[in-house]
């Protein structure tokens, strides 16, 4: 699958500028795949920039190449829609270490050809946001109108009035936090630990072989799944009901619901996603940790951000980034006289409500974006 994913061809530049990295490493060029909606004004003030989840990618509202599947936010993203392509200029970047175009572990290497696999560097949330700014440099785009982020999205959101206050007017930040916790370092460990075990794995040198670790990120995929769901959710959707069957089969077949459902979530997503990006993505997901810098003070990191404008939502049945890590940002934002507006959502999703129905948080979106215009 990875080869077909390297097929592919995106919306892309190669920018032959040095992207120094948090490990103390540095890429000597970056290529960055992004797409865009809507019209950049006149004044380029109306640029939005979309920052996707680990899972996602820059096809936020428009048909996906290798499923052609729609994109992940199209309820959100469009004409008349919470972020309204008829008055914003939307930018969504794929971020840097991913699979669908950007620099990562299935680039080649330039003085070999070969994909650099495990040999590209290890990268953080604060790279994938320089690299984005890189992009933006190249677009024209001094100054961004809103970031906004779901997850990790959020997270990149966040480091964007981190590292660069001054190039961003307000920040959108839903089911996220400032840092990563022990127990979702943990789940991380579980899916990168089960590719890694995988023997198509072959030390992430599976490029060439005609043999991708798809069973181990299947597996990885099945136990963050579950962590992207609220236990009532799954309760109300499956609860103990068979599969395709009026009794147990007393064997290790898919018995019940839930469990065929998991397996064809692992499968589908091996045709769209690289085992090597997702051992990368979540590597820097579980590094993130806005505070540490600033001897655990989360105040310090936002300490540049005061005249940045913050809206953060959260979900009530989200138990993966739950509502006291929002709460934490805002008494950060607080105390350092930041505006920032935070609301508890309540919806049956779990983390997953961000991506779903949930009217109440289209009309914070379309708010956020237009207060101030």
């Amino acid at each position: 699958m990875a080869s077909m994913l390297n097929q592919i061809q995106h919306q892309n530049v190669t920018i032959r500028a040095a992207l120094p990295l948090d490990s103390g490493q540095r890429l000597d060029a970056v290529t960055i795949a992004w797409q865009s909606y809507g019209t950049l004004n006149a004044d380029k003030s109306n640029a939005v920039l979309i920052c996707h989840a680990l899972t996602g990618d820059q096809y936020v509202a428009s048909d996906h190449p290798a499923t052609g599947k729609p994109g992940w936010w199209a309820r959100m993203v469009g004409p008349g829609k919470p972020i309204d392509t008829d008055r914003f200029h939307v930018i969504c970047a794929n971020v840097l270490g991913s699979c669908m175009g950007s620099s990562g572990p299935a680039t080649p290497d330039a003085a070999t050809g070969q994909p650099l696999a495990m040999h590209f560097p290890v990268i953080t949330i604060g790279d994938m946001v320089r690299a984005q700014a890189m992009l933006l440099d190249h677009l024209g785009v001094a100054r961004l109108h809103a970031v906004v982020g779901g997850s990790m999205g959020g997270m990149q959101a966040l480091a964007w009035t981190v590292h660069y206050p001054e190039r961003i007017a307000s920040a959108v930040v839903i089911a996220s936090a400032a840092r990563h916790s022990a127990q979702n370092i943990a789940f991380h460990e579980v899916g990168r630990q089960a590719i890694m075990a995988d023997p198509d794995w072959q030390d992430g040198q599976y490029y060439a072989s005609n043999r991708a670790p798809t069973k181990g990120l299947a597996v990885a995929r099945m136990a963050a799944h579950i962590t992207y769901l609220s236990e009532a959710g799954l309760t109300e959707k499956f609860g103990r009901r068979l599969q395709a069957r009026d009794i147990k089969s007393f064997g290790f077949d898919a018995d019940f619901q839930i469990e065929s459902y998991l397996r064809h979530q692992g499968l589908a997503f091996t045709d769209r996603f690289d085992a090597n990006a997702y051992l990368y993505i979540t590597r820097a997901m579980d590094y993130f940790d806005l505070a540490d810098p600033h001897d655990g003070r989360l105040a310090g990191a936002f300490a540049a951000a005061k005249d940045v404008r913050f809206t953060l939502v959260s979900f009530d049945t989200d138990w993966l980034y739950p509502t006291s890590e929002s709460r934490r940002i805002v008494q950060a934002l607080q105390s350092v006289g930041a505006a920032a507006s935070f609301v508890e959502l309540s919806a049956p999703f779990g983390h997953d409500s961000f991506l779903l129905d949930v009217p109440a948080l289209d009309r914070i979106i379309a708010g956020a974006l237009t207060a101030g215009i």
